[in-house]
């Protein structure tokens, strides 16, 4: 059955979503907030600052009126990057239609109030509850229409089924589940590792570094997880491990490009100056490093990757940092 599909957020991920569900048969309409950018989409046909080279048909509709955005709309999509989320839903506060389903694509956490997404959009938009979109998907393969898989969240198991039956496709397989904060955690803090990651690329140290630091990074990603409340057993899917490995193995990854970068000796001024797109893991590095102390519970890799980003670390004396720590039994922290 159509449904009538507002997404908030012209970035590339928005984007690719809306032609993912444009090929369901939907009607897809994208926000953005600057209408002459709006005006050169829609022009051109093509997304050039956020998805250069793919061709977007005229079914796709693009506004950068709010109230038009999500009119009648029967699912609305949040796909603003986490640094503007909230300012943005704000936006938005009153005008979403009542019964809409609200999901959230976003990746990471609050700077303010350290609350995931999902949090967020039910606090601004009292409405809810609010589900969660993650897993191994990079946009430019998803508009592509390439083989992917994708898990969406709800406390509400009918919206999230009734999701599922909205994003599922021929090539975009949604599974469903209801650890809204294992999934969403998962998709936050692999942005995180894979700065790690890039970092030891970038030094050149190798594939057995590589295959450690995501190991090890998942390990972390559990624990601070479970001590959140999330199922374990979710760390091991889609949103834990499966997007935790393509972030750090693709060079199509933003966060491991930084942190590949910065092990080559670059530095965090110049890497984002020339970054037209976000890197969600260098804001989450603050918020998931204040987390875990608020959690008290013990983040290596996270706490080397804040001083690198924040702080100007050095990577080797990162890399150091962590392979001096005290030996201990691999289930240990």
């Amino acid at each position: 059955m159509t449904k009538r599909i507002a997404i908030i957020g012209d970035g590339g991920w928005g984007t690719a979503l809306g032609l993912s569900l444009l090929r369901n048969g939907h009607h897809v309409r994208i926000w953005g907030p600057f209408p002459d950018y709006i005006d050169r989409v829609r022009a051109g046909g093509e997304n050039v600052d956020y998805l250069p080279g793919v061709k977007l048909p005229s079914e796709l509709e693009w506004t950068a009126d709010s109230d038009h955005a999500v009119e009648k709309a029967d699912v609305v999509v949040l796909a603003s990057p986490t640094r503007y989320f909230r300012s943005v839903l704000t936006s938005f506060a009153g005008k979403i239609p009542a019964g809409s389903l609200l999901v959230s694509v976003a990746k990471g956490l609050d700077g303010r109030t350290h609350h995931r997404m999902t949090q967020v959009a039910e606090e601004v938009l009292k409405a809810g509850p609010v589900a969660a979109l993650s897993g191994p998907s990079f946009a430019c393969e998803v508009a592509a229409g390439a083989p992917t898989a994708v898990v969406i969240a709800c406390q509400d198991a009918a919206r999230a089924t009734a999701l599922q039956q909205v994003f599922n496709g021929s090539r975009f397989r949604v599974y469903t589940s209801d650890d809204v904060v294992g999934v969403e955690l998962g998709g936050t803090l692999k942005n995180v590792i894979a700065i790690g990651v890039g970092v030891s690329d970038g030094l050149g140290f190798g594939h057995n570094a590589r295959a450690a630091l995501i190991t090890r990074g998942l390990a972390e990603i559990a624990r601070l997880g479970l001590a959140l409340g999330a199922h374990p057993a979710t760390f091991a899917g889609l949103s834990g491990m499966g997007d935790l490995v393509l972030t750090c193995t693709s060079r199509l990854s933003r966060n491991h490009t930084v942190g590949e970068r910065l092990g080559r000796g670059e530095k965090m001024e110049a890497i984002l100056s020339g970054m037209k797109q976000v890197a969600e893991g260098v804001d989450n590095c603050i918020t998931a490093r204040a987390l875990a102390h608020e959690a008290r519970v013990a983040v290596p890799i996270t706490e080397q990757v804040h001083d690198m980003v924040m702080a100007g670390k050095d990577p080797r004396a990162a890399v150091n940092d962590l392979l001096t720590r005290d030996p201990r039994p691999e289930r240990d922290p």
